[in-house]
């Protein structure tokens, strides 16, 4: 369990990847696809979020294996490097083997976090309110593809709104 932990915050401070999301013109968010197109995004307090700077690392990290007790395990991180800002957003699903609604909250088998250079919601902090749902509309391994919703707050930060969350991943 203490090694599930520190693999599961080194994750969300930064070192894995996600996926680059570029548009030449002016970024949206991607479509809703179920083909395996390796997208992300999803507004941030109503401003759009794509994954984009790798950071120097790996630009993809999604994981589907089973967890210390052998049920499977989807995790997803990805990050977004600016100039000024390194920003990095993660969620997991325990026990996901189908499509269906999955809870995020303190008392289900998913949650999420995020982390910026201003402030952290780390998964196991329990001093972080986090709730939501992520939806699963396509479990055809090797391709996972939701959509996602979730509030996260932590005192002495700004809350989160995360909307209109989509992805789209082959592993």
């Amino acid at each position: 369990m203490k090694v599930r932990s520190l693999v599961l915050i080194l994750s969300i401070l930064g070192l894995e990847g996600c996926f680059l999301v570029h548009d030449s013109k002016s970024p949206t968010l991607p479509p809703a696809t179920q083909t395996g197109a390796n997208t992300l995004g999803f507004l941030l307090n109503g401003q759009l979020w794509l994954p984009d700077g790798a950071c120097g690392y790996s630009n993809q990290s999604p994981v589907y294996d089973p967890d210390f007790n052998g049920k499977p395990e989807f995790d997803m991180t990805c990050f977004k490097c600016t100039t000024s800002q390194r920003m990095t957003f993660a969620f997991y699903l325990r026990g996901i083997n189908h499509t269906g609604v999955y809870p995020v909250s303190p008392d289900s088998l998913g949650s999420c976090g995020f982390a910026s250079d201003n402030c952290q919601y780390l998964y196991h902090d329990t001093t972080v309110y986090r709730k939501g749902n992520i939806t699963i509309t396509n479990f055809s391994l090797p391709i996972i593809s939701g959509t996602f919703e979730m509030v996260m707050y932590k005192k002495g930060c700004d809350s989160l709104k995360i909307t209109q969350g989509r992805f789209d991943i082959k592993l």
